[in-house]
């Protein structure tokens, strides 16, 4: 270390009445904290659990322009799909990730659809993916990276559904993480979070959706149904 990052960090540490340490101890203290992360202040509008947790989840998802459904099982989101596309006036084709809960609900086998499974392209007009965690606080969506599902599933088609399992709908963002945390896999890549349909008022006084990604979302709370891999 240099002289003058030395007698910087020294002027740092006196002035929050910190004792001086070496690298090591320094670095033992960070490895420790990271290890055993203190929670911080939850509000008390996460404090929820059980219905009342995916009640605020809707709540707050609808409050910021997304559709919310709650589903029973995966074999019941071809019928919502079909029914999301038709009162939209939307085009039968989607692309959407290789995820087993979306395997699970067979949406292959509906004549009416006509699915592709990958990375979406340019004319794509409906992506389909799987979100890793809810948080209920906020109405947020918790996407992870993954090659079987896409980062641009939920960015690039015009409409964006994302299948949430009602299980893994976490009251606030500090409780998501920790539930996460200790995930195989985790964290991925890239993590996003995704409140409600793309918007921007960069031109008062109206807001203009779909400026910066998908001018539509409609999350899809499946009840029995495997949370997601990370």
């Amino acid at each position: 270390m240099s002289e003058a990052r030395s007698a910087i960090l020294a002027r740092l540490r006196a002035g929050l009445a910190r004792p001086p340490r070496s690298e090591a101890e320094a670095a033992a203290e960070v490895a420790r904290r990271l290890a055993e992360p203190r929670p911080g202040p939850i509000p008390a509008r996460a404090r929820v659990a059980g219905a009342e947790r995916v009640a605020l989840f809707t709540r707050m998802a609808e409050s910021v322009g997304a559709e919310v459904r709650r589903l029973p099982e995966p074999s019941a989101i071809r019928a919502a799909l079909l029914d999301f596309l038709r009162r939209h006036n939307l085009p039968a084709k989607i692309v959407r990730a290789a995820d087993p809960l979306l395997d699970a609900a067979g949406l292959e086998a509906e004549p009416l659809l006509e699915i592709r499974t990958g990375v979406p392209e340019e004319p794509d007009p409906v992506g389909l993916t799987v979100a890793l965690a809810g948080i209920a606080e906020t109405g947020t969506l918790l996407l992870a990276s993954a090659g079987a599902r896409p980062t641009l599933l939920a960015f690039l088609p015009e409409t964006s559904i994302v299948v949430l399992p009602t299980a893994a709908v976490f009251g606030s963002y500090e409780e998501a993480w920790a539930g996460l945390r200790g995930r195989p896999g985790f964290p991925p890549r890239s993590v996003n979070l995704v409140t409600g349909p793309s918007r921007t008022g960069d031109i008062p006084p109206s807001i203009e959706l779909g400026a910066h990604g998908p001018r539509r979302l409609l999350v899809l709370l499946v009840d029995q149904a495997p949370a997601a891999e990370a």
